[in-house]
């Protein structure tokens, strides 16, 4: 089968097509045809080598990718019986990738639980754009664990991750301060953001001059780390995305997220699908691909400024 990946690491240029194994599943796996697949941040952590300590015990090449759409092809033993999935539905999928086993690939085999139907409705791509960083947007305000009224301050709140926080987290009845570029404003507030900040000088006085104490929580989608410390209240909390081990003092606990670590959570992987079906969580798709176009996607993800995933496209079967 063909496969999209990487022999060393670099820029988007090292991305290209390779020639893989074909992988079939085992019990508890289901094999997706795999028709989109999600260009995420964590793909291309992957491809510069900020991951490289990770993978410092395989071989290359190496295959991103953790969102994927796509048909079911083949089932392991017991796998219709214990989460009702038949060969030739359509769904999503979490992919756990390492080494040469990723979601830039014609098949990948998952466990069944990382699985559930794509959104009625919505395009292939559209459904390979969301799970990742919504199970990551979910995980962060888990591990917040704010009630009901609390006051959360998400950065880059018109991103990735950062939009899912809004858009959960206001659902949820939590005051959100967004803080994002001026010219999205508009957005983050459809997504339930009660009050904006732009993002510039002054972040920390201006969220204080909403938060007069402090925020009660930080989802911190745009990597600030300690920039916005200051403007979390003593006892107050902050779910970090990438590897921040800041001592931030005045009891304020910092909460590392990995969304590996619940890519088997079938329920809420189900409660997001479902969601997002309801139209309450945004599918947004910035640009498709054919997959061997892979490299042209990551250097558009590495200019920034997106409002949407990019898609890599995969053609049917036969």
């Amino acid at each position: 089968m063909k496969a999209i990946g990487l022999i060393e690491y670099g820029g988007p240029e090292v991305l290209h097509v390779i020639d893989a194994e074909e992988p079939h599943p085992g019990p508890g796996d289901v094999r997706i045809h795999v028709r989109a697949a999600g260009v995420n941040p964590a793909d291309a952590m992957l491809r510069d080598g900020s991951l490289a300590e990770w993978y410092k015990d395989l071989e290359p090449p190496f295959v991103p990718g953790m969102d994927v759409a796509g048909i079911i092809d083949e089932l392991g033993p017991d796998v219709q019986a214990t989460h009702q999935l038949t060969v030739g539905d359509e769904v999503i999928g979490l992919v756990d990738n390492h080494g040469r086993r990723g979601g830039y690939s014609e098949y990948i085999v998952v466990p069944a639980a990382s699985v559930t139907a794509k959104p009625a409705g919505a395009t292939y791509a559209q459904a390979a754009s969301f799970l990742m960083n919504a199970l990551t947007a979910r995980s962060a305000l888990d591990a917040l664990a704010l009630p009901s009224g609390a006051t959360l301050l998400v950065t880059g709140a018109a991103g990735a991750v950062g939009g899912y926080a809004v858009q959960l987290a206001a659902a949820e009845g939590l005051h959100v301060i967004a803080l994002a570029s001026g010219e999205d404003e508009d957005m983050v507030r459809s997504f339930g953001a009660r009050d904006f900040v732009p993002r510039g000088e002054e972040i920390v006085r201006r969220v204080l001059d909403l938060a007069p104490a402090g925020v009660d929580g930080v989802v911190d989608g745009a990597v600030l780390d300690g920039e916005v410390t200051p403007a979390v209240r003593d006892g107050g909390r902050i779910a970090t995305l990438r590897f921040w081990n800041g001592t931030p003092g005045r009891g304020i606990t910092v909460h590392p997220v990995n969304v590996r670590e619940r890519a088997t959570d079938h329920e809420a992987i189900v409660r997001l699908r479902e969601r997002a079906e309801a139209g309450e969580l945004a599918m947004r798709v910035a640009e498709t691909f054919p997959a061997h176009h892979a490299a042209k996607a990551h250097q558009l993800l590495d200019q920034g400024g997106l409002r949407g995933r990019l898609i890599l496209e995969f053609s049917p079967a036969g």
